[in-house]
């Protein structure tokens, strides 16, 4: 089976959210959940994600905060930092490093999904900074 990227990095974004109000449950528990609503292939991928960001936090945090003058990260919305978090990690981290065009565009399209009515431009105006800068690992 093919994996679903779009549905991974959703998936990836239900659960750091849902981690964020009960830490002390694990991420394959929480995946045990939906394991018979995606393909092997879409959950392992979340799975990549989730452990990735929540391994790398703090400093895709602080790459945040330092584009982001006006806003603290822990005072961002949840589903609005996850969703940078979740792309930062793509951009910028990830052994693949996709393309800053598509994932500004997948975290666009997951923005009006699941976030607020200002989110998407929101996170447009970050990761379009972000994306312009070199990373620092």
């Amino acid at each position: 089976m093919k994996i679903e990227r779009r549905q991974a990095r959703e998936l990836a974004l239900q659960l750091l959210f849902q981690s964020e109000f009960a830490p002390q449950i694990s991420v394959n528990s929480f995946l045990q959940v939906y394991d018979n609503n995606f393909s092997p292939e879409t959950i392992q991928y979340a799975e990549v994600i989730i452990k990735a960001v929540q391994a790398h936090q703090s400093q895709i945090d602080e790459k945040i905060s330092s584009v982001s003058r006006n806003w603290k990260v822990d005072r961002m919305a949840i589903v609005d930092r996850n969703i940078l978090r979740i792309s930062i990690y793509e951009m910028k981290i990830s052994t693949e490093q996709l393309s800053s065009k598509i994932v500004i565009n997948e975290a666009i399209e997951i923005a009006k999904k699941y976030g607020s009515s200002e989110s998407a431009s929101f996170i447009n105006g970050i990761l379009d900074q972000i994306s312009r800068e070199e990373w620092l690992s």
